[in-house]
């Protein structure tokens, strides 16, 4: 895998948000939800790596197909908000 520096970082935070699923890390860098464990094992620091894992384990948005009906959108209306 050839990441460019800005696509390492923006791997890892699309990774980081809630409501971002595996799936749209898959689309747009042809990562699977396995591949981007082990791209975080390797890019985090290992207690950082854990409290990832933490959020991430078991909650339903960071997947498509396990999303509420009123999901649709990858991020909170108030994420990118202009400074």
């Amino acid at each position: 895998m050839n990441l460019t520096e800005s696509e390492v970082s923006r791997v890892i935070e699309m990774a980081w948000e809630d409501r971002t699923p595996f799936e749209a890390i898959e689309e747009q860098f042809g990562l699977q939800e396995k591949q981007v464990v082990k791209f975080m094992r390797s890019q985090l620091k290992p207690g950082s790596f854990r409290l990832w894992r933490e959020r991430v384990s078991g909650r339903n948005t960071k997947h498509r197909k396990l999303r509420p009906a009123g999901v649709l959108r990858g991020y909170c209306p108030t994420q990118y908000k202009q400074r």
